[in-house]
């Protein structure tokens, strides 16, 4: 027997019909005798559908209100995925985020979780029941209830997977594993069998959308093996055989497999990314912090940094945001930098992507960045930008050539080949 935190997406509980399956495939694996947790998103569309309504009243959001706006589709999806499994005999028991306290900190619509207080669910699973527990969501310190971001629920299964050391976090979601890039865009992309931590959070940074980046983190942080499921199966494939499917997130890759792999795991992409340059500033120490220091404060990510050589006594810096959070930082740095720095020029363009190769080979293979830096210059694909970790490299580009590049580095690293 084993505990298992299974977390479904909005498309997998799209529908009545959709969280009627989630609850014959959820029974299934309670009939072959493992506890489950239940991790259910709001139904496809029902948070764009909530954050509309509340722009409608209030055009500019307010944060704290926003989240108590937002949150309330995975409370309709808990309760109804409750009901469905009592319908086929199951005890089966629904808790907000804030019942079981999944407590936060207090950055609406983007909170972080602290700690969560996993007394009630072992409790109730020590009692048989399955128990269904809202994801997205949490509340903070002083009782607000907070929400995780776009794509939350992925957190708060990896989570509550590590909070009662779970044997498996699986994710279903409307696709059947992690490929080598979007299928959608690159009909050859291959499923992997298995990816390693290290990888998948190098793949989520760069922009792809299988597994948000925080619950990789999580999983990777904690050592809680994650295996990408496709919910669209039929539930009554029996447990053996799902259980061995889709794409499982590995630690560190073993030597045999290691031997086998990949020099490249896969080509990752993201279109919804602004740059923004801010030149002639002294260069001098405290000038990064100067600039990023207000950006962070607001909460706002940035991605991407190039600092360029220093010419009599000034420096220019541009780096990467996402392109919702573009104008607030434009607006931080006019009117809360440039008082201070009185820099020469700001400048930025909403129409970039990022688009990034990812693989352990890269540690032991060398002419990896040069293969990938001339397959896009013959095909005239200019670099603005590039960054590099031990495991991927990142390139800046115009945002027209995201599919071009992303085709033509696909084939040059030989991805499509089984």
């Amino acid at each position: 027997m084993a505990l298992i935190v299974q977390k479904f997406g909005g498309t997998s509980v799209g529908s009545v019909e959709r969280i009627k399956n989630v609850a014959r495939r959820v029974a299934k694996w309670k009939a072959a005798g493992h506890d489950l947790v239940v991790v259910p998103s709001a139904m496809s569309g029902e948070t764009n559908r909530l954050i509309a309504l509340a722009k409608e009243v209030q055009p500019h959001c307010d944060p704290r209100e926003l989240d108590v706006v937002a949150s309330t589709g995975e409370q309709v999806t808990i309760g109804l995925l409750a009901m469905a499994l009592m319908e086929l005999g199951l005890k089966a028991k629904s808790y907000t985020g804030w019942q079981v306290r999944v407590l936060t900190d207090s950055a609406f619509t983007k909170s972080r979780i602290i700690s969560i207080e996993d007394e009630h669910i072992k409790s109730d699973l020590k009692a048989g029941y399955v128990v269904v527990v809202a994801g997205f969501q949490g509340v903070d310190a002083k009782g607000n209830i907070t929400t995780l971001g776009r794509g939350g629920s992925d957190t708060s299964a990896v989570a509550l997977a590590t909070a009662l050391r779970a044997d498996e976090c699986q994710i279903y979601t409307d696709v059947d594993g992690v490929y080598t890039t979007d299928p959608r865009l690159v009909p050859e992309a291959r499923r992997l069998r298995t990816v390693t931590f290290e990888e998948m959070l190098e793949l989520a940074g760069a922009g792809s959308k299988v597994l948000q980046i925080r619950s990789v983190e999580f999983a990777g942080k904690y050592k809680v093996p994650t295996r990408v499921l496709s919910s669209l199966t039929d539930p009554a494939l029996p447990v053996a055989e799902e259980g061995q499917a889709g794409t499982l997130i590995t630690f560190e890759e073993d030597p045999h497999m290691a031997m086998e792999k990949a020099v490249i795991s896969g080509v990752a992409f993201q279109r919804d990314e602004a740059k923004i340059t801010v030149k002639d500033v002294p260069d001098r120490p405290g000038v990064a912090y100067a600039i990023l220091g207000p950006i962070a404060d607001a909460h706002i990510d940035v991605d991407v940094i190039v600092q360029n050589v220093g010419h009599d006594g000034m420096t220019d810096m541009t780096f990467t945001v996402h392109r919702n959070d573009y104008t607030k930082a434009m607006k931080i740095l006019k009117e809360q930098v440039q008082p201070h720095l009185k820099f020469r020029e700001l400048s930025g363009d909403e129409r970039i992507a990022k688009v990034s190769i990812v693989g352990m080979g890269m540690r032991s293979h060398a002419g990896i960045a040069a293969q990938m830096f001339r397959t896009l210059a013959e095909e005239g694909i200019n670099i603005q930008m590039i960054s590099t970790s031990e495991i991927k490299i990142t390139v800046v580009i115009e945002e027209k050539y995201t599919e071009l590049a992303v085709r033509v580095l696909h084939k040059a690293f030989e991805l499509d080949q089984a």
